[in-house]
């Protein structure tokens, strides 16, 4: 594709993205991590077997004769609360300031007043819209509601923004909005499955798999070296952070992991395990953040989720 139908189809694609409550992507290719001093791992507050998930898929499933609430991220607005992005647009490889704001509907002034959740009041995702880039932030928070934080998008494309946050005495939510990076572009294909993913010398190996309505367990086990690693460190409270996103709407999955630091039976590694929900069929891509030696690595993978079907 040269360049002049490569900028006509990414202004196309950002006419259909800022056009819908949140357009359709393809493709991901290898991930694009923060640095690790921008990177996050947590959200873990459950005993083994009995993981959580928070923004969508809850284990009311259609097994058991309910429907899946609807899964988190592909909403700007719910339970009285606004996403407001304030910087809807950033430049291709240059670090700048986002900013945005979680405004409560019924007094349009920005939320002030959050539950901490494993050291945060807020947590931060980016992720371009072919799943190819992955951010986990943590902003700061102004006296006025108003949240920023330092941000470098490799590529130009659309991209998503996802808030995970609980209002103080209320229910956890995840909103998502919509983010450009001006220029050509052309999505990157979604890797096929696997289940091992290596990054900056690790080596992580998944086992357990998604299906659709109905929770199961994923087991990811963490080497170096050809050793396996049992001093992972803990970030946020935990010693594994997990995010899922469906290829196609972003459709956001938050698990957690089985047990946590100081519970008297969860190890710091190798195995890190989690129970997750799958709204639906289809491909996701999963973001494991884990901390060792001082460093925070992310490493990511594609699950196809189908009925009674697993892998590893």
């Amino acid at each position: 594709m040269n360049t002049g139908l490569r900028i006509a189809a990414f202004a196309a694609v950002l006419a259909a993205t800022f056009g819908t409550a949140y357009g359709v992507g393809s493709g991901v290719g290898e991930i694009s991590p923060e640095p690790a001093s921008a990177a996050h791992q947590g959200h873990t507050d459950s005993a083994r077997g009995e993981g959580s998930e928070h923004g969508g898929g809850d284990e009311q499933g259609h097994d058991g004769g309910h429907e899946l609430s609807p899964p988190g991220g592909l909403q700007i607005s719910e339970g009285g609360y606004t996403l407001d992005l304030k910087t809807p647009r950033l430049q291709p490889g240059k670090r700048a300031e986002l900013r945005f704001a979680i405004v409560r509907e019924a007094t349009g002034r920005p939320l002030t007043a959050y539950d901490r959740e494993h050291d945060k009041e807020l947590h931060l995702i980016v992720a371009s819209r072919d799943l190819a880039t992955f951010r986990h932030l943590h902003p700061t928070r102004a006296a006025d509601g108003t949240w920023s934080t330092s941000a470098a998008l490799p590529e130009t494309g659309p991209y998503r923004v996802f808030a995970d946050f609980t209002p103080k005495d209320g229910e956890g939510l995840t909103l998502g909005t919509d983010l450009a990076v001006p220029g050509a572009y052309e999505p990157t294909k979604l890797p096929a499955s696997d289940t091992t993913a290596r990054v900056d010398g690790y080596q992580v190996e998944l086992a357990g798999g998604l299906t659709p309505g109905k929770s199961s367990e994923l087991m990811l086990t963490v080497t170096k070296d050809g050793k396996p690693v049992r001093d992972l460190q803990t970030y946020l409270g935990a010693y594994g952070h997990l995010v899922a996103l469906r290829s196609g709407d972003l459709a956001y999955l938050h698990v957690h992991p089985g047990g946590e630091p100081g519970d008297g039976r969860t190890e710091p590694g190798p195995e890190i395990s989690f129970m997750a929900t799958a709204p639906s069929p289809g491909a996701y891509r999963l973001f494991l953040d884990f901390k060792h030696q001082g460093q925070v690595h992310t490493a990511a993978f594609t699950v196809q989720a189908a009925r009674n079907t697993s892998i590893g």
